[in-house]
């Protein structure tokens, strides 16, 4: 198995560019099945969830073209199937967002239940909620659900309970083809949704709100293929914000590719925790905090502090002087991260969705496991300033959504490896 091995104690300098936002570019590609044609995404990261994406595509009948490496170019011309496999879903539960748009242009969909991961049950029920107040009945048989809007898709008003980015986002690219207005109240605001809605509205459709909590669509009658450029990742970029805090020589690590204003809240926390941090045009600039402080956060949806960020802010309050409070409200499995840190010689306590961490001098070197997509990766940087070599496996968490995660680190003057090694596990 492939693990990845840190040396810890090196300083980062230089620049380094993020790649894609991975929850854009999956939405992006979902959303080109709503357009029969060739519709070009530029600056999608080649990452395993899009390789998955991809797969779901082309088993519906797209084919895809890969350019340059970073360019897709999706021909949905032939698409006949409705269909999003089990053995797809089951790797990336990303896949139910081809929901929306197979309703919009077929009228029906089967999707496989996605059923839990390791951040906890994730359910669909807003979803469903959402789209039968457009006109869709459900049914589920054999672990799929199977959607049907016989007389056609109607523009209603629907409520979410909570602002979630996934019923958002499905809602929108089946209320596009609703015969009339569609106004979801409580959307969610992230910027990928308005990234989502930039390309819709380039393809015709009649979006407005995106980013604010109430969206209106009007519906269309069709929509035409269009070439896009994803924006850049947030969340990788604030992975590397984090290393360059923690590590960063005194020229400091540039972070280039992204919009500072998609991780405001990120950005003020970092700062008030003695995080050195200049804003410049297409990125920022980061220096090594002198002297960490603690800090209370709690991950709430855009524009609050992203759940995707929370276990990166970790590592560095496990360093701070003081104790900080992390509040998890969005996923409740997302501290598995912080039995792994311990392992580290980090001092944390669970109560509830609660994570008390009190600061300690420094990280010790270890064998640690890969829980998840984001632990992962903060596991990786937390290695970047532990005594010793620190091993991270099942690496496959980090490959669903950092691009050459390895290879950025090194060029910013880390030492870090990527190994094969015996599956301790095998008789």
């Amino acid at each position: 198995m492939d693990i990845i091995r840190v040396f810890g104690g090196h300083d980062l300098a230089g620049c380094v560019h993020v790649s894609g936002a991975k929850n854009s570019a999956l939405k992006l590609m979902a959303a080109t099945l709503l357009a029969p044609g060739v519709t070009t995404l530029e600056n999608v990261p080649n990452i395993s969830d899009v390789h998955v994406m991809g797969k779901v595509l082309k088993r519906m009948g797209a084919t895809i073209e890969v350019r340059d490496e970073h360019t897709l170019v999706i021909d949905t011309s032939a698409v006949a199937s409705w269909e999003a496999p089990y053995e797809l879903v089951a790797k990336m539960r990303a896949s139910t967002a081809v929901m929306g748009p197979l309703l919009g242009r077929f009228g029906k969909a089967k999707i496989a239940m996605p059923g839990g991961c390791n951040l906890g049950a994730r359910k669909i029920d807003m979803h469903i909620l959402g789209l039968e107040a457009l006109g869709v009945s459900f049914d589920t048989d054999h672990g799929y659900i199977y959607a049907s809007a016989e007389n056609g898709l109607t523009g209603t008003t629907v409520t979410l309970e909570f602002a979630s980015v996934g019923a958002t986002e499905n809602l929108i690219m089946a209320a596009v083809r609703a015969a009339g207005t569609t106004v979801i109240d409580n959307a969610a605001r992230e910027p990928e949704i308005v990234d989502l809605a930039n390309m819709l509205n380039e393809m015709g459709a009649k979006i407005e709100g995106a980013g604010t909590p109430v969206v209106t669509i009007e519906g269309v009658d069709e929509l035409h293929p269009v070439a896009h450029r994803v924006i850049g990742d947030r969340i990788e970029a604030g992975t590397f914000i984090v290393a360059g805090a923690l590590a960063a020589a005194e020229e400091g690590v540039e972070v280039a590719g992204f919009t500072p204003h998609h991780l405001g809240m990120v950005l003020k926390k970092l700062e008030l925790m003695g995080v050195p941090i200049e804003r410049i045009e297409d990125g920022v600039r980061v220096h090594r905090a002198q002297s960490l402080r603690p800090v209370d956060i709690q991950t709430l949806p855009f524009p609050g502090f992203p759940t995707d960020m929370q276990a990166q802010v970790m590592v560095l309050s496990a360093l701070a002087h003081g104790s900080s409070v992390i509040t998890e409200n969005i996923f409740e499995n997302r501290f598995m991260f912080a039995s792994e840190l311990q392992r580290m010689g980090a001092n944390i306590r669970i109560e509830s969705h609660h994570a008390i961490v009190h600061g300690v001098d420094h990280f010790s070197g270890a064998q640690v496991v890969s829980p998840d997509l984001r632990g992962g990766a903060a596991l990786v940087v937390a290695g970047l300033v532990a005594e010793g070599e620190t091993d991270v496996s099942a690496i496959h968490h980090i490959d669903r959504g950092y691009e050459r995660f390895c290879d950025k680190l090194i060029g910013l003057g880390a030492r870090v490896e990527r190994v094969s090694v015996p599956d301790p596990t095998d008789d």
